[in-house]
This record gives C-alpha cells, structure tokens and sequence, in this order.
C-alpha cells in the first residue's frame, strides 16, 4: 500500500516524520542505525529507501530540526540527535488526526480485476498463490506479535500494529482460499450443468 500525498511548501515528508520519530523514540542515531530501525519497524508497510535515510537526517539537520553531532572517538560517525523545534514538528504531526488518503497498489488485486478473461482454472491458481502468500505474512506477523519485549520503547504501538496487520492477513487468507477452493470458472460451469440438467428433465 502507498499513499500519495500533496504538502505544502516546507512541509515534511513522511520520511522525515519515522526519521524524528525513531530518533525521538530511540535516542540519537546515525543513518546507519536508523535504517535498522526501520527495517524492524515501520519498514513492513512504509518501505524506505535506504538513501532516503541518509539524506532526511541532514536535510533535518538544515532546518534545525535534529542536530549532527560528530562522534568523539573511533569513526567519528555523524549522530543525529532531537532539537526542541523538532520535539516540536513532530508533536503537532501527531496531534493532528488527519491523514492523506491511502492509495492500493496490489499487483495481484489488478490481475484479479481480469482474470476471468483467461482460460479455466487460472483463477483458481491465482488464488491459491496468493493464499499461500498471505499465510506467510500471518504467520510472520503472529511470530512477531508473540515475540514482543513487553519493556521495549515502542512495546505498545508494536502489538497494535501486528494486530492490525494479523487481521488484515486473516482476511485476504479467508478471501483468496474460498476463491481457490470455489473458482468463478468452476462455479458457472457448475451452475450451466444444473440448468441443462433441469431443462431436459
């Protein structure tokens, strides 16, 4: 799933939002570290590219938003940390309960939109692929939700989301493997027999 959104000049990306919300969370980190965080993260339904990740954090830093600090010792990696302008940009983010409106781009929902124009039994194929898929990610998700630190920063939000995310799985499993199990295909050819039976009774 993605999301459009249009933003008023100087308006943040919503990059730039996880970037200040990681850091807020987690403390001071370079670019490095918060690909990582991301990857455990948000990453599982807002991918960012990892460049994304290095470029938000100076362009923040421009805008006082963070701080870059050079570290004292060892490799002297840049470390960004949280400025109270930024505390500050992301709480009114936060607060404000709007959002834009998500967009779906699943290449299997556009396949389904057309697949009644191929031959029998495609249908079918499609479904139990996409069921077998779905039933990766719910376990996954599940695997994860039994595997949460209950004293980790982001313990709640993490359970809330995966919740979401397990019932969001449940529901294209249970889709996907009727439609396996009953094809459009079968099912008119099913009803044709019936009518043809009827009528020569």
């Amino acid at each position: 799933m993605s999301t459009k959104e249009v933003r008023m000049p100087g308006e943040l990306s919503p990059s730039a939002y996880v970037v200040l919300g990681l850091i807020a969370r987690y403390g001071p980190m370079t670019p490095y570290e918060l690909k990582a965080r991301v990857e455990d993260s948000v990453g599982y339904y807002w991918p960012i590219p990892h460049a994304q990740l290095y470029r938000d954090p100076a362009r923040l830093a421009e805008r006082s938003l963070l701080e870059e600090r050079a570290e004292e010792h060892g490799r002297r990696r840049r470390v960004f940390h949280l400025t109270d302008a930024g505390r500050a940009a992301l709480e009114r983010w936060l607060e404000d309960p709007r959002t834009a409106q998500p967009e779906t781009r699943n290449p299997a929902l556009l396949k389904l939109a057309f697949v009644d124009l191929a031959g029998p039994g495609h249908d079918a194929e499609l479904a139990a692929e996409q069921a077998a898929r779905h039933r990766e990610w719910l376990e996954l998700y599940r695997k994860l939700r039994a595997e949460i630190d209950r004293d980790r920063p982001d313990a709640v939000s993490r359970a809330r989301l995966l919740d979401l995310g397990i019932r969001h799985e449940e529901a294209y499993v249970d889709f996907w493997s009727a439609m396996a199990s009953t094809p459009a295909n079968r099912s008119s050819s099913t009803r044709e027999t019936g009518t043809n039976e009827r009528a020569s009774e």
